[in-house]
C-alpha cells in the first residue's frame, strides 16, 4: 500500500518533482566537477609548477675557508636516486665560478666579470622548459649559453666566439644561444659541466644540485627528509618562491571551491524549496484524507522522506554523469590536462544533495500538521 500510494503520488505531481529533480541535477553536478577538480588539486599544481624550474636544492654545509664545494659523488647519489624515485621529476648539478669574460670579435676587448654556471644541459633543459633561447642549445664541449644580459655587455649574438679566463686558465667558446629568463640567470654564462671543472681546475666538484620535485607539500618535505639521510654532507632546503606559492595557491583555490559549493548548495536549496512549497499546496487535501481514514503522521512523513531520497539518488547520479566530463573539461583548461572520476565524490555529493534536498523539503513537513477535519469541510489550508 505504502508503495502504491507513494507511486501514485509521484505520477500525480511530476511536474512539481521533475523541477526540483533539475535543480538537484544542476548542483550535483557543478559540486561534483569542483569536487573532483579539487581532489586532483595538488597533483595538478605540482606538475604545472614543475614546469617553472627547481624546488628544491642540495648544497654544502657550510664554508670554512674558501668557496664550499660538494664532491661529484653526491650527484652521483642523487642521479641514482632520481632513476628510481618518481617524486623527483629531474635534477641538475652545477658548478659555479666568478671569470672575467671578453668578446674575441672586438680589437681591443675590455673584459667583464661574469658567472659561469658548468651543468647538464640535457637536464637544465628538462627543467626549465620556458626558457626563452634565441639560436640553439649548446651540444658541443666548446660552445656554451649566454645570458641575455651578459650578451648585450659584450655585443655578441649567437655564432660569436669568446674568451673565457679564470686564474692562469683561458679558454674559447662559441655562443650557441642566447637565453632570456627575467631572472639572476640572465647575468650567467653556462657550460658543460665538465668545461667548467677543467676551466677552474676543480675535477669532481660541484656547488650544488637543483631539483624539481613533484608532490604535495608533505611529500617534498619528506623527499628533502630523505636526502637529508643519503647525503648527510650536504644541506637539503626548498626555494621558497615555489613550495610557499603553490602551498598558498593550493590553499586559496580550496576555499574557492569551498566557497562555491556552498553557494551551489545555498541555491539548490532555494529551488528545490520553492518547487516542494507549490508541492505542499497542492497535497494539503490528500493529505487530509489519508488523516481522516486513519493514516498516521509517521507514514506521512516516510513518503516524503522517500521522494527526498528519490530526489537525492537520482539527482546525484545524473548530476555525477554530467559533472565528471564538466570537471576533466576544467582541468583541461586550466592545467592542460583531464581529471579522471574519482569516485569517493559520488557518496560526498548524495550526502550533499540528500541534505539540500531535505532541507528543501521543509515545506511537506508542515502537512504532518494537516488538520483533517478542516480540509473536509472544504475551508481550505490550515494547520
Amino acid at each position: 500500500m505504502f508503495w502504491r500510494i507513494f507511486l501514485r503520488e509521484l505520477s500525480a505531481s511530476r511536474a512539481r518533482l521533475a523541477l526540483a529533480l533539475l535543480v538537484v541535477v544542476s548542483g550535483a553536478a557543478v559540486v561534483s566537477a569542483l569536487l573532483n577538480v579539487q581532489l586532483d588539486i595538488d597533483s595538478k599544481l605540482a606538475r604545472t609548477f614543475r614546469v617553472f624550474g627547481a624546488n628544491v636544492v642540495l648544497a654544502p654545509q657550510g664554508k670554512s675557508s674558501g668557496q664550499a664545494l660538494l664532491p661529484d659523488s653526491a650527484w652521483r647519489q642523487v642521479a641514482a636516486r632520481e632513476a628510481r624515485d618518481r617524486r623527483i621529476a629531474v635534477a641538475a648539478p652545477f658548478l659555479y665560478v666568478v671569470a672575467r669574460v671578453s668578446a674575441a670579435s672586438q680589437p681591443a676587448p675590455t673584459p667583464i666579470s661574469a658567472i659561469v654556471a658548468g651543468t647538464d644541459f640535457s637536464r637544465v633543459r628538462a627543467m626549465n622548459s620556458w626558457w626563452k633561447v634565441e639560436g640553439h642549445w649548446p651540444v658541443a664541449e666548446d660552445e656554451a649559453l649566454l645570458g641575455s644580459s651578459v650578451a648585450r655587455k659584450l655585443r655578441i649574438a649567437p655564432g660569436a666566439t669568446f674568451q673565457v679566463r679564470y686564474g692562469p686558465t683561458d679558454r674559447a667558446f662559441t655562443a650557441s644561444g642566447v637565453v632570456v629568463t627575467g631572472g639572476p640567470e640572465d647575468n650567467q654564462i653556462f657550460t658543460s659541466l665538465a668545461a667548467a671543472q677543467q676551466l677552474a681546475g676543480l675535477d669532481a666538484k660541484i656547488s650544488l644540485v637543483q631539483l624539481s620535485v613533484a608532490g604535495s607539500a608533505a611529500q617534498i618535505r619528506g623527499e628533502m627528509s630523505d636526502l637529508s639521510a643519503v647525503i648527510p654532507a650536504a644541506h637539503v632546503r626548498p626555494i621558497p618562491e615555489f613550495t610557499t606559492g603553490e602551498a598558498q595557491l593550493a590553499r586559496k583555490i580550496r576555499l574557492l571551491v569551498g566557497a562555491t559549493v556552498a553557494l551551489i548548495l545555498a541555491l539548490t536549496v532555494l529551488g528545490v524549496l520553492a518547487s516542494m512549497a507549490a508541492l505542499a499546496t497542492e497535497r494539503r487535501h490528500h493529505v487530509g484524507v489519508m488523516k481522516a481514514i486513519g493514516g498516521p503522521a509517521r507514514r506521512i512523513i516516510r513518503l516524503f522522506l522517500a521522494e527526498v531520497g528519490l530526489l537525492a539518488v537520482v539527482g546525484t547520479l545524473v548530476g555525477c554523469t554530467l559533472g565528471f566530463p564538466i570537471s576533466s573539461w576544467i582541468s583541461e583548461r586550466a592545467f592542460g590536462s583531464g581529471a579522471s572520476p574519482d569516485w569517493i565524490v559520488v557518496p560526498l555529493v548524495a550526502a550533499l544533495m540528500f541534505g539540500a534536498a531535505l532541507a528543501g523539503a521543509l515545506p511537506l513537513r508542515l502537512l504532518g500538521r494537516v488538520r483533517p477535519a478542516v480540509i473536509l469541510r472544504g475551508e481550505g489550508w490550515s494547520l
